[in-house]
Order: structure tokens, then C-alpha cells, then sequence
């Protein structure tokens, strides 16, 4: 799974810069790109210095003391680093499938190809209805593969395009998951990857009602974390790094300056508060934390179910070494016993409506959603395109 930096222009796939990032398979959604100059600074919160008994029968590595807390999932999937950094999960997107039609040498290039000589999809009516056929088949091909590759699930990503159409986005995914049956990939090894719009969350319900595990992302704040648990939403992604970015270049937002009057760091914040609402209240969701900066983050978080980490904080994680007379320790910040103790105000505690939740989306949610789901839609747009030009293959 991964968090990209930026959705890959298509005037540069064919350049080798490009080529050399994509040979990263970057398996997540893209970052917007805001191109702003920093000017807001933040508190850091160190790891606790106090003595661990965990860590006295030896050196261990930073990665084994925070592997015990949270599970640390590879940002990336490298092929060349897959030993070294086996991903435990993945997400099959429009980025990753532009990435795989750039580079034709891949393993995957076999399941887009598959896709692209369907004879259900070449026998459509109307070139729209052919590329969305084409896209579908393509995604759920290279999704079970990649089920092949890891132990954990699999997320789908879902049209942003239907981000605000409930019944579209059920519809959608009834379709994939279908595709999935056809090629015998059990529905719990299955995540479908939903924009956290209130349409979103609504059509999460439903499906999750129904036994279909959902993944809701672009949770930027609060309501949108409280409703989608309270929706029964399988995981819950929230990007740390991005509304840190957010808060340097703006101001206004209620929750962020909260955050910030604490001393703060308003990503950290909005995970802890999402986390201590989930197990106080005995939501099933799980919490997933995604765009961390550094390993300060990571320390941070420490006790969240997933930690989406880049490969070059994983392997200094590995690298570095706490020997017991260091005395540094790792503490569980996020846990049911400290969650317990959480107050919440009676505002935060309601079921959450449309209403109530469209009053509750702040400047900084309202607007990193919207920057994320036109960077979606532009990827598969760009990959619509390309299968447009790529379809007849050489076999059909």
C-alpha cells in the first residue's frame, strides 16, 4: 500500500526518470499537490526516555520495538526490495495500473493484457462502456495477483467519479466484486477503497451491512472518522503528513487550531481522537495512520492498527539500534485502557446525519477531499485513455 506524492503526468510516463519511480509500483492513492511554502512550525513529541523492560535482554532495532505495538505495512511494493520489505497488504489502483501499462516488463503486464482481450468487454456496445469494462477487468486482475503476493487484504480502489453517488459507488463494487468471484478470490480477502464523502460513507453501510469490508479514505476529520465507524467501516485511513502540510499554509480550520493550541501536532491528534472514539465506544473499525513524515511520526502513533510506512523510514527503523543501557524506550501511546479515559463533548457524540456531518467538515477536510478525489479522477481518466489507445492488443 502507499501513499504517492503526486499522480504521474501523463506527458512523463515515457521519460526514465518517471520509469525509475514507477519501477516502485507505488500501490495507493496519489497526494495532492499543494506547492506551498512552509511558514508554521509544529511541536515534536520525542518517544518516552523512560526506562523499558521490554528492551533488557538486549539490543534490539527500532523496528522490532515498534513492530510490537503497531503493524508497520510498506508503503511500496518493490520487487527488487520484496525480501527485505515483504508487504503485508496492498491497495490495486489507477496509479498502479498506469505504472504497469508504462513498464512492460512487469509481472503484472500478463493481467492488464488479460483485460484488454476479454471477449465480454471487446462484445460491449459503445467505446465508453468497452474502456469501463477493460478498466474493471483490469483492476480485479491484477488485485488477484496481487492476493498471491500478500497475506493481508487486498483494497480495491473505487471511480471516484461516484464519490457522490451512493448507489453507484454499491452498484460499482457489487460489479468487482463479482469480477473477483469469476476468478476465485474469497470476499474476505477483499477491501473496496471508498472516498470518506457522506455518499461514501453512506453506500460503506450498506455494503458492510451486506459482509463486504469496505476502506474509507480521505478522513480528515473528525466526523468523518466518527461516522465512518459508526457506519461499521472495516479500516479507516487517515493521512497524518498531509493535514500537517495543510495546517502550515493555512489557518481557520476549528479542529487544527484546537490541535495547535494543545502543542499539538493536528495529524497526530486527529488519530488518537479517531482511535480513543473507535475502542471506547466498541466500533469494529480499524484505524489506519498513512502519510507519515518521519520516525517521529511513527514513535507518535505507536499502538494504531496500521502505520503505512515509506521504505526509507523502514530501513533506517531496521538500522538503528537501541542497546539496553540507552534506556530508550517505545511507549504505547494509542491503547483501549488510555481510550477508555477519553472525553468526548456532546457534540462529537452524535449519530452522525447529513447535516450534522456537512456543518462538521472544516476548510481542511473540505478541501484536501476534494484535492484528493480530483487527483483519482484524473488517473483514471489518464488510464481510460491508455486503454483506449492500447485496445486491440496484438492478440485479439
Amino acid at each position: 500500500m502507499s501513499t504517492s506524492l503526486h499522480p504521474p503526468p501523463s506527458s512523463a510516463l515515457s521519460s526514465s526518470l518517471h520509469k525509475a519511480r514507477l519501477r516502485r509500483f507505488i500501490i495507493s492513492s496519489t497526494k495532492p499537490n499543494f506547492n506551498l511554502n512552509s511558514h508554521r512550525s509544529f511541536p515534536q513529541i520525542r518517544a518516552s526516555t523512560g526506562f523499558s523492560s521490554s528492551l533488557d535482554a538486549g539490543s534490539t532495532t527500532e523496528w522490532d520495538s515498534v513492530s510490537s505495538y503497531s503493524e508497520i505495512v510498506p508503503d511500496t511494493v518493490i520487487f527488487d526490495d520484496f525480501e527485505r520489505f515483504p508487504p503485508t497488504a496492498a491497495t490495486v489502483s489507477s496509479s498502479l495500473l498506469l505504472g504497469i501499462c508504462s513498464l512492460p516488463d512487469t509481472k503484472f503486464k500478463n493481467a492488464v493484457d488479460l483485460a484488454l482481450s476479454d471477449t465480454q468487454c471487446y462484445g460491449q456496445q459503445g467505446s465508453d462502456n468497452k474502456v469501463s469494462c477493460f478498466f474493471n477487468k483490469a483492476l480485479v486482475n491484477v488485485g488477484g495477483d496481487l492476493t498471491k503476493l500478500v497475506p493481508g487484504r487486498v483494497s480495491t480502489e473505487v471511480d471516484a467519479r461516484l464519490a457522490y453517488d451512493k448507489h453507484g459507488i454499491v452498484s460499482k463494487v457489487h460489479d468487482l466484486l463479482k469480477l473477483y468471484n469469476d476468478i476465485d478470490i474469497p470476499p474476505e480477502r477483499l477491501l473496496f477503497k471508498i472516498p470518506s464523502t457522506w455518499q461514501g460513507i453512506e453506500a460503506s453501510s450498506l455494503l458492510e451491512a451486506e459482509g463486504i469490508q469496505t476502506h474509507l479514505t480521505f478522513v480528515y476529520s473528525f466526523c468523518q472518522a466518527a461516522a465512518a465507524a459508526q457506519a461499521g467501516a472495516s479500516v479507516i485511513q487517515i493521512f497524518v503528513g498531509r493535514l500537517r502540510d495543510w495546517a502550515r499554509h493555512h489557518s481557520g480550520d476549528p479542529e487544527i487550531e484546537a490541535a495547535l493550541k494543545r502543542g499539538e501536532d493536528p495529524g497526530v491528534a486527529l488519530v488518537t481522537k479517531a482511535y480513543n472514539y473507535i475502542h471506547k465506544h466498541g466500533y469494529k473499525s480499524k484505524l489506519m495512520a498513512a502519510a507519515v513524515r518521519n520516525k517521529q511520526d511513527i514513535f507518535n502513533l505507536l499502538g494504531v492498527d496500521y502505520i503505512i510506512t515509506p521504505l526509507k523510514l523502514l530501513q533506517s527503523l531496521k538500522e538503528s539500534v537501541t542497546p539496553p543501557d540507552e534506556k530508550y524506550s517505545f511507549l504505547k501511546r494509542l491503547s483501549p485502557q488510555s481510550a477508555a479515559t477519553y472525553s468526548f463533548s456532546d457534540e462529537e457524540l452524535v449519530k452522525w446525519d447529513q447535516y450534522s456531518f456537512a456543518s462538521a467538515m472544516g476548510p481542511a477536510a473540505v478541501q484536501l477531499l476534494a484535492a484528493g478525489l480530483d487527483g483519482y479522477v484524473i488517473q483514471a481518466k489518464r488510464v481510460e485513455e491508455l486503454f483506449g489507445k492500447m485496445w486491440p492488443p496484438p492478440n485479439v
